[in-house]
């Protein structure tokens, strides 16, 4: 078995995840599954086909049935989380290391719903993204193919894996210069992930992101900068609604037990890398251009001065609000807008007190 496919190496990955409590239950169902003990039907056609069962018989298959639902709940548990794990680090750029969970993930998708299902896109896709950032392209074809077939089969296929299939499409032919297929492709995906989600949802926005990256690299800067703003306005949306709340929160006291308040994105720990990763991307642009429209970065500066403090990153969210409020000041901006990046300067000093 290769190295990045053993269990061994995975379990390696739980422990630094720190997840491993769950690892010895669901590694006992995914071996069941594997060694064919476990035949997983639907639960409503197995209770009918063995309802005429004596007492006893009935007894030991309602353990029986027990044991297959737990099967079926350590699985999707591990699917979810090794999906998870292998996004966040390909938003991080860590291709090699998103190989492993990547492939767990596609292996416990086939242990509990087949070869053909549908289910197995996200995987697929997962390997095809990894291959792509390894300059593997080839490779990438090939997954993306399977992905692609699995879904031209499937009559049930959600909008949001048809975004995802054309997400990564449009990856592959960016990767090959082709920026008109690209272009497609990413168009259907905003198409998608817009039924799915609708237009202004933070999962719409990689669509945007992408496509703004292709009329960046084609020096096309005004519509470029129309969608990077889309994107841009789409995060601030979302951030500030959780920030908001928080900040509200701790104005009005309502912690009455004198207990910290727990910060929260809202977001899953991939996510926050992908918000990460598009805003970064994002601010260098800005910054290259800032002499030229300094409000555009320093509203980028504030958007991640907002995730990081709802990540509980306090320091990093003074770096960059620090950062606003010098390019405020250099700029010679109104003072309503050196206030408003005070402000978030203030609230994020007065919780790393309060945490310290």
């Amino acid at each position: 078995m290769p190295a990045l496919d053993s269990t061994a190496h995975f379990y390696a990955l739980l422990q630094f995840r720190g997840r491993t409590a769950a690892w010895p239950a669901a590694a006992a169902a995914a071996a069941a599954l594997e060694a064919g003990k476990s035949k997983i039907k639907g639960s409503a056609g197995l209770v009918s086909s063995e309802a005429s069962l004596p007492g006893l018989q009935m007894a030991a298959f309602l353990r029986y049935l027990h044991v297959v639902l737990c099967v079926q709940a350590s699985l999707k548990y591990l699917i979810e989380f090794c999906y998870t794990v292998a996004q966040k680090y390909l938003f991080e750029g860590k291709h090699e290391d998103a190989v492993p969970a990547a492939l767990h993930s596609l292996r416990f998708r086939v242990n509990l719903y087949g070869l053909s299902s549908v289910e197995l896109v996200p995987a697929y896709l997962l390997l095809a993204e990894a291959s792509l950032g390894l300059g593997r392209i080839v490779q990438a074809e090939e997954y993306l193919f399977q992905a692609q077939w699995t879904v031209l089969k499937s009559t049930d296929c959600s909008n949001a894996t048809h975004s995802l299939l054309h997400r990564n499409l449009g990856l592959l032919y960016i990767a090959k210069k082709n920026y008109e297929e690209a272009r497609y492709h990413l168009a259907n995906d905003i198409y998608f992930a817009s039924c799915a989600f609708g237009t202004e949802d933070i999962r719409t926005s990689g669509g945007y992101f992408h496509l703004a990256n292709i009329f960046y690299d084609l020096k096309k800067l005004d519509l470029a900068d129309t969608l990077y703003t889309k994107v841009s306005e789409i995060w601030h949306a979302y951030l500030n609604n959780h920030y908001q709340v928080l900040s509200q929160a701790h104005t009005q006291q309502v912690d009455l037990l004198g207990k910290l308040f727990e910060n929260d994105t809202g977001l899953d720990e991939a996510q926050e890398a992908e918000a990460i990763r598009i805003l970064t991307s994002i601010l260098n642009i800005r910054e290259s251009t800032s002499d030229k429209a300094p409000q555009k970065t320093i509203f980028v500066l504030k958007i991640l001065v907002m995730l990081y403090y709802l990540m509980m990153n306090s320091s990093k969210a003074q770096e960059y609000g620090m950062r606003a409020l010098s390019l405020a000041k250099e700029q010679q901006l109104d003072v309503h807008e050196q206030s408003a990046i005070q402000e978030l300067l203030s609230l994020i000093s007065t919780e790393d007190r309060r945490i310290t």
